[in-house]
């Protein structure tokens, strides 16, 4: 598990956890039954606030990410993957659609829309 916290990123760090962790459980990188660290090692070794990471992991049992067990710690909760993988299409659109709005109030064709989509792709 990798995460990187950047303290230049308008994203609170706790969010930041929060959807690497998402983003790792996607891709399989970790994987259901997974042992997460501890609340207090994960702050210690990110150098944040022990409250700030509970924050991430209660964020995360929120969603259904994670499941926490008394004395034993936290875990890749078992997650139906298509659903997550849904949920973050219906994101891409929202972002997808906002940059249309943009580009048609300053005149971008579509043609040249598509070539700025390629190429970030493509980055």
């Amino acid at each position: 598990m990798n995460i990187i916290i950047s303290n230049t990123s308008d994203e609170p760090i706790y969010l930041q956890i929060v959807n690497q962790l998402k983003e790792q459980i996607i891709k399989g990188e970790i994987i259901e039954s997974d042992p997460l660290p501890s609340i207090r090692s994960l702050a210690k070794e990110l150098r944040i606030s022990v409250i700030t990471t509970k924050r991430a992991y209660d964020e995360l049992e929120k969603e259904g990410l994670i499941v926490t067990v008394a004395g034993k710690g936290s875990y890749v909760a078992p997650i139906n993957t298509e659903m997550l993988r849904e949920a973050k299409i219906k994101l891409v659109e929202e972002k997808m659609t906002e940059a249309v709005t943009t580009a048609k109030l300053i005149g971008l064709s579509l043609e040249e829309l598509t070539e700025m989509l390629t190429f970030i792709f493509e980055e």
